[in-house]
């Protein structure tokens, strides 16, 4: 195998590929990235059996042929090479890496052991700009579980029936739940890793278009250069829309920011083995959080309209600011049914459909 590359291309695309490499595997061929070249291409590919990137790029190809390189090694070699053109030549396990100057010789490993990436063989297929797929893992993913017992609930549940496209995340905690119309008659209820959403949203790049293909427990993101596969996860997902409503006594809209800037002020003092715990009341239009600890307290007091009875209630400030933190809005509704009853909050815009639902927490006298 010998070609020629520039710099700066092999690096970008050896980043690609790295997000599929596991620190934690212990299979040796796993940390490597698998280098075909074919067709004047460089073809990267890497897994760790649960996610697989194969991403390509243009490249002057003398001699075809394919190697595994440890992904460590030649991701390190090639950010420290200067802007300037690589010859790679490959014979046998022997890789010669050249730039102006500078000469590595290592040694690879043998292609035949690399397992392979899922057959493209699905019926179902989706097409969506990125920048909805961008906003709905932004919106979503960080609200799914850690709880490696609860499967399920590590990923994002993605529904498209009748035009509608959802995606869910829930933790047992909160709900996140991000909606859009699209022109599709595929039916789909699959979940997806979370940990692919995360690599996924640092690949894509504003205003592309993305083919989203599923395949026998699998799902294929198509990127033109850059395909990513991932498992998909088993389990039932819990049926989220008998637990969201949007009946409420009280009904609060305040800014976005004043809000959040508010909370980050007064969790400033919320213990986190404590739940984080601040307290929140409406009076009238006024929106009051204070948070106690040994330390000392804070009173925050946010100027709001108010709708319904006044009330007192209690959050995990994390998992409020979290929700907050998603949405673009200027301004939020937060619609509350009581002090032991999940609040859920929206946008108050009507171009976003997005629902965040968090529960409160019990205070000791209730």
């Amino acid at each position: 195998m010998k070609f020629e590359i520039s710099q700066k291309e092999l690096l970008k695309h050896i980043s690609i590929a790295q997000k599929a490499i596991s620190s934690r595997t212990t299979i040796q061929i796993l940390e490597g990235i698998l280098f075909t070249t074919k067709d004047n291409c460089l073809i990267l590919t890497s897994t760790d059996l649960e996610l697989s990137i194969e991403t390509k790029v243009n490249c002057l190809v003398e001699e075809e042929g394919q190697i595994v390189i440890n992904s460590s090694m030649i991701g390190n070699i090639v950010r420290k090479l200067p802007d300037a053109p690589i010859k790679v030549n490959v014979v046998g396990d022997n890789i010669q890496i050249k730039c102006m100057n500078s000469e590595f010789n290592l040694i690879g490993q043998d292609y035949s052991d690399y397992p392979p990436l899922p057959k493209r063989d699905g019926d179902k297929n989706i097409k969506l700009e990125t920048n909805i797929l961008k906003n709905a893992i932004k919106q979503t993913v960080f609200a799914s579980s850690q709880d490696e017992t609860r499967p399920a609930l590590t990923g994002v549940l993605v529904e498209l029936a009748n035009n509608e496209l959802n995606f869910v995340a829930l933790d047992g905690f909160r709900i996140s739940l991000r909606k859009f119309n699209i022109e599709c008659k595929e039916d789909v209820k699959e979940i997806i890793p979370s940990r692919a959403l995360v690599e996924l949203q640092k690949i894509l790049e504003d205003d592309q278009s993305i083919e989203i293909d599923f395949i026998s427990n699998n799902i294929v993101f198509d990127l033109d250069d850059t395909l990513v596969y991932s498992r998909l996860l088993d389990g039932k997902f819990i049926n989220y829309k008998d637990i969201i409503s949007d009946e409420y006594s009280t009904k609060v809209e305040v800014n976005k920011k004043d809000f959040q800037d508010s909370l980050e002020r007064a969790s400033l003092l919320a213990r986190e083995e404590k739940a984080n715990l601040i307290k929140i009341s409406v009076k009238n239009n006024n929106l009051n959080i204070t948070s106690n600890s040994e330390y000392g307290n804070v009173n925050e007091n946010i100027a709001c309209m108010k709708e319904g009875e006044d009330i007192d209630i209690a959050f995990n400030a994390k998992y409020l600011l979290d929700g907050l933190k998603v949405i673009d809005s200027e301004n939020c509704e937060i619609l509350l049914t009581g002090s032991l009853n999940p609040c859920i909050i929206h946008p108050v815009d009507e171009d976003i459909d997005y629902t965040y639902l968090v529960l409160p927490v019990r205070l000791g006298r209730e």
